[in-house]
């Protein structure tokens, strides 16, 4: 897999290129700011993931992240923000704009591959068929969507309670809520669902990320629900 490194610290891509490298097998490129990583994107480059740093000069991290998350062809692309400050409000910013996590500087090993270690488990995930589902369960198409329909409402009811729970300090109930999303996800065939909730109940916990992850998993309930529809008898 490919991974895009956008910084211009020559310093930091090589500190980051290393512990990527040390993480697994990546096929690594880099650039060295904004502008230049946009036109490795815009004339063919898919990487996986793309780590990119805040402040640069011609394009901003803010600002191709939200020339990324615009663009049809990418909007999927998990991207992280990393910057030297820990700014709450930056952070904030960052994930309503669609990134997928923010880390600083210098570096965490165990929060890249953490990162890492999730796109890997989604790659290695491809989400069932409605078909295959329903073998696996010995249900039919009919309980399929009454299940998917049950799993959707608890994806789309849990954001207000789970911010709650945030707010006040209390990030274990959140971890333990989104392990049971994902098994719930995982049961019902959405794997790649099922990895992403797994990859943020282990990833430092705020609001936004937690919001982005859960809209991302009604998305797939919702692709599902369509495909097992058309199983149905009429």
């Amino acid at each position: 897999m490919k991974v895009l490194i956008v910084d211009d610290d020559v310093v930091s891509r090589m500190m980051l290129m290393h512990m990527i490298d040390s993480a697994g097998s990546y096929d690594v490129l880099e650039a060295e700011d904004g502008e230049e990583a946009w036109q490795h994107l815009d004339t063919g480059a898919r990487p996986a993931m793309l780590f990119c740093d805040l402040r640069m000069p011609r394009l901003s991290g803010m600002e191709l992240l939200a020339r990324v998350k615009a663009d049809e062809r990418f909007a999927g692309l998990p991207f992280v923000l990393v910057s030297a400050a820990a700014d709450g409000a930056t952070m904030e910013q960052a994930l309503g704009l669609g990134a997928n996590g923010y880390i600083v500087k210098p570096f965490d090993g165990d929060k890249v591959r953490g990162f890492l270690d999730g796109l890997a488990r989604a790659e290695e995930s491809p989400d069932e068929s409605p078909e295959a589902t329903l073998r696996r369960l010995g249900i039919d198409a009919g309980r399929l969507l009454l299940y998917l329909g049950g799993l959707h409402r608890q994806l789309a009811g849990a954001g207000a309670d789970l911010a709650q729970m945030l707010a006040a300090g209390q990030p274990d109930p959140v971890r333990a809520h989104l392990g049971r999303l994902a098994e719930g996800c995982r049961t019902l065939g959405l794997l790649r669902a099922a990895a992403a909730l797994e990859t943020q109940a282990a990833l430092p916990l705020t609001a936004a990320a937690t919001a982005s992850v859960l809209e991302s998993a009604c998305a797939a309930v919702l692709r599902q629900l369509e495909a097992a529809r058309r199983l149905a008898p009429l």
